[in-house]
């Protein structure tokens, strides 16, 4: 499992997704499916995914902060 952190590259909008699937090791096409499909269910999923794309570090940022 990686540190979870907005990639720079493979993002299509914010990089939820794709930094989701890095960590849990699975595609980014995946984990886009599973949020589609979540939407169609009852429940705070675009806030939850907003929230993440606003606290989670871009990569880049993430890699100057560890040094």
């Amino acid at each position: 499992m990686t540190a979870l952190a907005r990639p720079t590259d493979g993002r299509m909008i914010g990089g939820v997704c794709a930094a989701l699937a890095r960590r849990f090791g699975t595609s980014a096409t995946t984990m886009r499916v599973i949020f589609l499909l979540s939407c169609l269910l009852p429940g705070p999923q675009f806030l939850l995914y907003i929230a993440l794309w606003i606290l989670l570090p871009s990569e880049d940022r993430a890699r100057t902060n560890a040094w």
